[in-house]
């Protein structure tokens, strides 16, 4: 077995039943229509990164936006899922042992990371220099290690007041949930917000660097290596010394690995999240979409990749289910950055949960290609009528196009007091052509005879 749980390729010498292949390429062909095609995944992708730029061009000074997640991987719609967005500290810099800080200039603030007594992938942050332009939202969240020392509290950085210095109208935000702060705008999109730290450690990431390996590529490989990692307030559950424990991430290194990935890993990936969503729907996040992210990449890490082609999806699907059901079995599953890490150490699975779970997954694995029909989106797409469907999601798709313009023309016309100049022409433009699409798909409802809620509604509806 390879070291991340999932066999590399010498099993798939057989080669597969002929119906497998045809219902895989079908698959692939649905999962195009439905918005998990490259041109739409594409345009999702570069939305989100000029989102990044015109917002740090105009507000990054103290901080750095990162969009993570789903969102910056293209691979859901505008409203499907939370908008995971990250905001670095730009006045803080956290360092591996090792690592000088006089390179760094006096008015950044270094922190020097401490593993020991932490579990793998985590760390407690130590104050080396204070700097000269130290905010109080860093500042504040300082406590005494018990022997004098100065160490920076993940619960006291997370829960400080000032990070909600902004209200606009119609949010609403939630309870903490681990390190991010959720809120919601306009009772529609989602967002998980994380303050988060950069952490440079050459060590970790050379560790990662050199595994032997099928992918990513060689220029991959040092693209995630130049991209380096972050820490995020959240301790190890459990741990006596969660409150001032932070979690190592590698957000922008992760979205370089997925953007690597050829389109039948991200449609293994989107068919997993599915299996999730409609087949296990976990309730306390004892299974997410990011156990199933670690669960490709090792797939593709550990096989040849000429082995990934249309007709192979449904292999590789079976693939995924059976590494998913051994990691719920054994409750291991190696971070794939760092595989000391077991994302399955806290994940809180009850042993009733546990063993329904395995049972539904073995069975879904022997179904062989009838297995597909128990996510909801394809079954539906495989037994409508294929010109609505057609008709309908390339309208949706459209729509989705429309809004992530407007996402970023609301930045450029938003001034430094965060006021927007909603009689821009190209807004307003944009606002007019949203609307007759909605109606012409309200209106293709009614004359079919469909339940129709309001044009508000419906635009809603098209963009989840």
């Amino acid at each position: 077995m390879a070291e991340g749980g999932v066999g590399r390729d010498e099993g798939f010498s057989r080669q597969a039943p002929v119906q497998w292949e045809n219902v895989s390429a079908e698959t692939c062909s649905v999962l195009s229509w439905l918005g998990y095609g490259p041109e739409i995944i594409q345009a999702r992708k570069d939305a989100y990164r000029e989102n990044e730029r015109l917002f740090n061009a105009k507000f990054g000074r103290a901080a750095t936006k990162i969009i993570t997640g789903s969102k910056a991987e293209g691979l859901t719609s505008f409203l499907e899922s939370d908008r995971d967005n990250m905001l670095i500290n730009n006045r803080v810099i956290c360092l591996e042992d090792g690592v000088h800080a006089y390179i760094y200039p006096r008015e950044i603030t270094v922190l020097r990371s401490c593993n020991r007594m932490s579990y793998h992938g985590h760390c407690r942050l130590l104050l080396e220099r204070r700097g000269t332009t130290i905010d109080s939202k860093v500042n504040n969240a300082f406590c005494d290690d018990g022997y004098g020392r100065e160490i920076l509290s993940s619960d006291l950085f997370v829960n400080n007041d000032v990070w909600n210095f902004i209200n606009p109208e119609g949010m609403v935000r939630h309870e903490r949930a681990g390190p991010s702060m959720p809120e919601t705008i306009q009772g529609a999109l989602h967002t998980d917000k994380v303050h988060a730290l950069r952490y440079y450690c050459p060590n970790i990431l050379s560790k990662w660097a050199t595994r032997p390996r099928h992918w990513p590529p060689p220029e991959a490989v040092q693209k995630v290596l130049s991209l380096g990692a972050f820490l995020t307030p959240v301790g190890f559950k459990g741990s006596e010394y969660q409150h001032v424990e932070w979690r190592v991430c590698f957000n922008t290194g992760e979205i370089e690995l997925v953007n690597n990935l050829n389109e039948i890993q991200i449609k293994l990936y989107v068919l997993l999240k599915m299996v999730k969503n409609d087949v296990l729907n976990p309730r306390k996040k004892e299974v997410t979409s990011y156990t199933l992210k670690n669960i490709v990449l090792w797939i593709a890490e550990n096989n040849h990749q000429s082995l990934f082609h249309e007709r192979s999806l449904l292999h590789w699907l079976h693939e995924g289910l059976d590494a998913l059901r051994f990691a719920l079995v054994t409750r291991e599953l190696p971070y794939y950055m760092i595989p000391d890490r077991n994302l399955m150490a806290a994940c809180e699975l009850e042993e009733a949960q546990q063993r329904t779970w395995i049972s539904t997954i073995s069975e879904m694995m022997n179904e062989g290609p009838r297995m597909i029909l128990r996510l909801s989106k394809i079954r539906q797409a495989l037994i409508g009528h294929p010109e609505p469907f057609r008709w309908y999601n390339t309208r949706r798709m459209g729509l989705e196009l429309l809004h992530l313009i407007e996402m970023n023309r609301l930045v450029v016309c938003t001034d430094e007091n965060w006021v927007c100049d909603e009689t821009d022409v190209i807004l307003q433009a944009l606002d007019r052509r949203k609307k007759e699409i909605v109606r012409e798909v309200r209106l293709r409802m009614i004359m079919e005879g469909s339940r129709v809620s309001s044009s508000t509604g419906v635009n809603v509806r098209m963009l989840m």
